[in-house]
């Protein structure tokens, strides 16, 4: 699926080090530190990056994180970092001269209005991008009893409310980020936004949990918004290794078919019918595929029987089809031979191979 077919929302092209957010950059898949020091965030974004991240937050409390923060700039990190701030809006004023590629604050929490200005001001000086971040947790009192507590409503208005006060001081290098640990409030939160101004978003589930229900709470909140087209970047947040974010993320993504894995792996959930280890096929297939740097992409499918095999299945570009002990393997719908239980793996695989050569 071809994200940039028309039905993605169109938003302002916001640059973040050496990416961009919106308009027509790729999604990005971000996620955020969980320590203090420098060779503790080295060694956590090293792995990240590795992993397949393409934004990194840090927490930025205090000068000493300050300081690591430009340490951080000047080594072999090639991912943007940007600096979450709570509070000090000295901080983020510091952390633009820093090097940051991006300050996240939430214009209501870092004092009055002058203090905005400065932030706003230093982020200009500095060329870099500001998030404006809005989730449950922060929400105004005022918002909450206009609305009759944490609703859509209330953090949409309330995001607005901060992104126009940065356009006020003629700023609009923006992104937005509304969150909520409920991925219907989230959702219904950033529909609205999206028809209200014309800045990329930052999705996410926020308190998402574990690693297991997180992912399911972020693939609920996320997916179904980029498959509205709405959304340009998105963290799932995993009460985990940020590393399971990152690759929860690209999961997601890819799922969709938004990401940049090359092989997509159609397989029948098994029934009655089938005679042959169908999990355990898809399962040993899908682990020795990780090992193949494909150059096109490729659809494979791994079928149970003839019900759901060369018809079903009739777009992919080869696949098998289970039988008694054993199965039939076709290419674009059409069957070239049998193959014996104890061998589907391995053929699947050397046929594979030739999408890598």
């Amino acid at each position: 699926m071809d994200i940039y077919n028309g039905i993605r929302r169109k938003s302002k092209k916001v640059k973040v080090g050496r990416l961009y957010i919106g308009g027509d950059a790729p999604l990005t898949v971000q996620s955020m530190t969980n320590v203090r020091g420098y060779e503790e965030n080295y060694r956590q974004m090293k792995a990240l990056e590795e992993a397949g991240c393409d934004i990194i937050r840090m927490t930025v409390p205090d000068m000493d994180a300050v300081r690591v923060l430009a340490r951080l700039k000047e080594s072999d990190l090639t991912m943007p970092i940007v600096a979450d701030i709570h509070f000090d809006y000295r901080m983020a004023i510091e952390s633009c001269a820093a090097g940051a590629d991006k300050v996240r604050i939430n214009p209501g929490n870092i004092g009055d209005e002058g203090r905005v200005k400065e932030v706003v001001r230093a982020a200009k000086n500095a060329g870099i991008a500001i998030r404006v971040g809005v989730n449950s947790g922060s929400l105004e009192k005022g918002k909450r009893d206009k609305f009759g507590g944490v609703t859509p409503e209330a953090l949409a208005e309330s995001a607005l409310e901060n992104v126009r006060l940065l356009e006020k001081y003629d700023f609009d290098d923006i992104v937005v980020a509304v969150k909520s640990s409920s991925p219907y409030k989230m959702a219904a939160a950033n529909r609205l936004i999206a028809g209200r101004c014309p800045y990329p978003l930052h999705l996410g589930v926020t308190e998402a949990g574990t690693a297991r229900m997180g992912v399911t709470k972020g693939a609920a909140g996320i997916g179904g918004l980029l498959l509205s087209g709405i959304g340009d970047t998105l963290r799932v947040s995993l009460t985990a290794d940020p590393v399971k974010e990152v690759e929860a993320g690209r999961q997601i993504l890819d799922a969709l078919g938004f990401g940049s894995m090359k092989l997509t792996l159609v397989s029948c959930p098994t029934c009655g019918r089938t005679k042959i280890d169908i999990i355990s096929i898809a399962e040993r297939f899908e682990e020795e595929a990780k090992k193949i740097a494909l150059k096109r992409p490729v659809k494979v499918a791994v079928m149970g029987c003839a019900v759901n095999g060369p018809g079903e299945a009739g777009d992919a570009d080869f696949g098998i089809a289970g039988g008694v002990g054993e199965a039939v393997f076709f290419k674009n719908g059409k069957i070239e031979r049998k193959i014996p239980e104890d061998g589907l793996v391995e053929a699947l695989i050397a046929e594979l191979k030739k999408y890598a050569e």
